[in-house]
């Protein structure tokens, strides 16, 4: 590990400011400030005095002092200001490197993020077909296959068992147990049985048969979707995504990087520096926004999804102008 240089928070944040400057408008840079005013307060208030002596833990106590005063979608961009300080600390040797990628904002409500960030169909595509070819039935091929064909969310994968699995209807069941640590967002109102269809129940059958971890969960069940310890986290079935939703897994990378030097790549790597790396979010937006293209109904897409109507319009809908009227002119006499 790097030897680290005694760092001051008010140094650190300066020192960011300055560096960020010659790069970014004037309101930028002022947002910039203003947010890490408040980490400096965070800083003052804990006894921080040196950035050298600054943990995961300590990240996520800031992130839990700060969530009770504002909204999620502010806590994110606020957040996003810290990760950058962050990387630029452990590039002048102020903090350990790596920092910044434990920094872990809260989930966010339906639709908060930019509807714009998604999966698009043919990257989806791309991906299920390498998987299909070079990965048949692994846990990468059935975690892709089961976000984008049912579009449900991270915390629902996650939630799902072994016995959830419903051969003879080729579908999976989705059921509130918040009793044993996997709630649905939408409680009871969120179950739902997901048909799957023959094909794609056939890799998610062959998956739990032959390359699932035999493993069971703290509270004796026996999760879907395993690590060799048990059921994975949220934050640990994000990064997966992340990986598998890199260009460069099933193709060429568009940003001109060579693997051997990418910061997203190798054991070390950080996807989420991937600039098209994709969350399961994104995934379950572009899933949506698929649906809407091929004309399904927005009420099936809103049921087989379980998100509102209005939410639906408001935060899932990422298709073009011209999309929306080709999917029009499918209807009009």
């Amino acid at each position: 590990m790097t030897d680290l240089e005694p760092l001051s928070p008010e140094e650190g944040v300066t020192r960011f400011l300055r560096h960020r400057e010659p790069s970014v408008r004037d309101s930028t840079l002022q947002n910039s400030r203003t947010r890490l005013n408040h980490f400096l307060d965070w800083c003052e208030e804990v006894g921080i005095e040196n950035l050298n002596d600054l943990s995961g833990r300590d990240l996520a106590d800031f992130v839990a002092w700060r969530r009770g005063d504002i909204a999620p979608i502010t806590l994110q961009k606020q957040l996003s200001t810290v990760r950058a300080a962050l990387g630029f600390w452990a590039d002048i040797e102020g903090v350990e490197d790596g920092l910044r990628e434990r920094v872990h904002a809260p989930e966010l409500p339906d639709g908060a993020e930019a509807r714009d960030v998604h999966l698009s169909a043919d990257r989806a595509e791309s991906i299920l077909d390498y998987l299909d070819r070079y990965q048949y039935a692994s846990r990468e091929h059935v975690i892709m296959a089961l976000l984008w064909r049912t579009g449900m969310r991270r915390g629902a994968l996650r939630a799902l068992d072994v016995g959830d699995l419903h051969a003879d209807d080729h579908a999976v069941e989705l059921v509130h147990r918040p009793e044993t640590d996997t709630a649905l967002k939408n409680g009871t109102k969120g179950e739902r049985w997901v048909y799957l269809g023959p094909e794609w129940f056939e890799v998610v059958d062959e998956y739990a048969a032959t390359n699932r971890h035999d493993v069971v969960d703290d509270h004796g069940r026996r999760p879907l979707i395993t690590s060799k310890y048990g059921r994975p986290t949220g934050d640990t079935i994000y990064k997966w995504v992340g990986k598998l939703t890199r260009p460069c897994e099933y193709g060429d990378c568009p940003h001109d990087r060579e693997r051997a030097t990418c910061d997203a790549v190798g054991s070390d790597g950080y996807p989420s520096r991937c600039p098209s790396s994709r969350s399961p979010h994104a995934v379950r937006r572009g899933h949506i926004t698929a649906y809407l293209n091929r004309e399904v109904s927005p009420e099936t897409i809103s049921e087989r999804s379980d998100v509102s109507l209005d939410i639906l319009y408001q935060h899932y809908d990422a298709r073009t102008p011209r999309e929306k009227m080709n999917v029009r002119i499918q209807n009009l006499p």
